[in-house]
């Protein structure tokens, strides 16, 4: 007889919704797990960042710009009248000396003027000639006028003298003694008077002879002023140097004051540095400064501070002491490095490519599984190539400071 099997419908259906429940179970674990699992570190190759070690010792501040050669002495030769450049006789690059000439210029009216200026002071020095002449010849009459007019006197007094003896003894009449004593009296008036005229003709002919001079003096001025500007339509150096910049040529009409050459001593050179204005304000008169001119290097000290900026530089003139190197010139672009201070045992590494002095960066600090990851440091003073770390590394740690920018997000990566 058939023997009736029992459903198994209900056994399997408990046992796939069992099976099911520990399948949802099981997913909803691994998702959990997942989800609190840190992601993946991106991987860097360590050749292509620069990884530098932490240190401590002695640190030297230093700031570094760019900068060109200039001459301590330099002589701009400008026109001083209007002229056309005629003959350019020496160009840039030639050495010069005081009277050497590098340029001829024309104008006829200066020429003119000067020639004019000349007649005109030999008149005037003709006219004083003249007049001291005149008034020589005019002391000379005077003189003899008083000299005359003294004799007369002389004669009259002894005559009246001679009347009043003769009076005495009942010689002459009172009359011919009063007409006598008359005549003296009058000569001695005159006498009087030319010698008064005498020293009045003596004392003006300065005053006169004053006048003329004043006149000559003026038209010497002029006429040294006239050939003066006549002279320099032949440009001369002025001093001995190098002609460095003659910025006309030939048929140039050229303006007074307008500058026709610069002439310079390449052996007295100071270097121009311009340093950025965040990274000037710890420069002072008198600190020591390289100058590298590549091809050499030559040492020098600050003499002279720019209180302005310029395009956020600030310009510092740097004296150089010692022998230039071979192909020092001006003009020549040149590095400066300005030394600030030493410090003494501080904790310093080489300066990362992002951060600010006294700021607090992430830089990347390797450890010994082949990761780097994320430390906040506090930075210090800085240099031209090293930083001082006040918080956040030791000495020996190893950090990479090279732009880590792209992986802001990440707070890990692994060099391989």
């Amino acid at each position: 007889m058939d023997i009736p099997r029992p459903s198994q419908a209900k056994a399997k259906r408990k046992k796939r919704i069992f099976l099911i429940i520990v399948a949802v179970a099981l997913l909803g674990t691994v998702t959990v797990g997942l989800s609190k699992l840190k992601p993946a570190a991106p991987t860097v190759d360590r050749d292509l960042v620069w990884v530098d070690e932490v240190k401590r010792g002695p640190m030297v501040r230093q700031v570094r710009g760019l900068g060109t050669l200039v001459p301590e002495k330099i002589r701009w030769v400008a026109a001083r009248t209007q002229a056309r450049v005629e003959t350019i006789i020496l160009r840039p690059g030639a050495m010069v000396e005081p009277e050497s000439i590098i340029l001829e210029m024309t104008n006829p009216d200066v020429e003119q003027a000067a020639e004019t200026s000349r007649t005109s002071l030999q008149a005037a020095e003709a006219q004083l000639t003249n007049i001291r002449v005149q008034l020589q010849s005019q002391l000379l009459q005077a003189e003899s006028t008083a000299a005359g007019a003294k004799a007369a006197y002389e004669q009259s007094r002894l005559r009246a003298e001679v009347n009043r003896e003769l009076f005495a003894d009942g010689l002459v009449s009172s009359l011919e003694l009063q007409l006598s004593e008359v005549t003296a009296e009058e000569s001695d008036t005159r006498h009087k008077i030319e010698q008064k005229r005498f020293a009045f003709a003596s004392e003006s002919i300065e005053p006169q002879l004053a006048v003329q001079r004043a006149e000559v003096e003026r038209l010497r001025a002029q006429a040294r002023l006239r050939q003066a500007e006549a002279d320099a339509l032949i440009v001369r150096a002025g001093m001995s140097g190098v002609l460095s910049a003659l910025p006309v040529e030939v048929g140039a009409q050229i303006q007074p004051g307008q500058n026709v050459a610069r002439v310079a001593d390449p052996t007295d050179l100071k270097a121009e540095i311009r340093i950025a204005e965040t990274q000037a304000k710890d420069i002072m008169i008198g600190q020591i400064a390289n100058i590298d001119t590549r091809n050499g290097i030559v040492s020098g000290r600050v003499v002279r501070i720019d209180p302005a900026v310029q395009n956020g530089t600030v310009l510092v003139d740097v004296t150089l002491e010692g022998d230039l190197p071979k192909g020092a010139r001006p003009d020549l672009s040149v590095d400066g490095t300005i030394e600030l201070e030493r410090l003494d045992n501080v904790i310093y590494v080489g300066r990362p490519a992002f951060g600010q002095e006294r700021s607090t960066v992430g830089i990347f600090k390797l450890d010994g599984d082949g990761y780097a990851a994320r430390t906040q440091v506090q930075l210090g003073r800085s240099s031209v190539n090293t930083i001082e770390i006040i918080r956040g590394l030791n000495p020996g740690d190893q950090v990479i400071l090279s732009d880590m920018s792209q992986w802001d997000s990440n707070d890990r990566v692994k060099l391989n």
